[in-house]
């Protein structure tokens, strides 16, 4: 009985778990950085829509009838313009708020929130993307 099983091939039991067991330790590492990476992904989108937007602004007054944006976010005028149109992410929401004073050229203000919440990058609970045309301030999140 012992010369038939040397000829047999196959792992042992012992070896089975142990491939198992690796496997679990890699998904256990793999996993979380996964989601993690997922997440950042929805920065991303708002970042982009940001962008978008100041894209979208540009092209609109580049028209010579249009002077200013009309609308409660501001974004009504670009997503009417057939041309310079501007379509969001996902469920993500954004504003355009007009800032003129005297002898300072009119500053665009862009803030785009990350509808759903699961990006890493806001400090304070508060996804809000800004970018800003017209000025050399920084864009970030708050």
């Amino acid at each position: 009985m012992i010369q038939k099983l040397r000829g047999q091939k196959g792992f042992t039991l012992i070896e089975l778990m142990i491939v198992i067991a690796i496997i679990g330790i890699l998904a256990a590492i793999a996993i979380p950085n996964f989601i993690a990476y997922r997440d950042k992904a929805y920065c991303s989108y708002a970042e982009q829509d940001a962008g978008n937007i100041l894209a979208a602004i540009s092209c609109y007054f580049s028209e010579p009838d249009n002077l200013t944006l009309a609308g409660a976010t501001g974004l009504d005028s670009l997503q009417a313009d057939p041309t310079c149109k501007v379509t969001l992410n996902g469920a993500n929401e954004g504003t355009v708020t007009e800032t003129t004073a005297a002898g300072v050229a009119t500053i665009y203000t862009v803030e785009v929130s990350d509808a759903t919440s699961r990006c890493p990058r806001s400090s304070n609970g508060a996804l809000v993307y800004t970018n800003y045309m017209g000025t050399s301030t920084p864009a970030g999140w708050k």
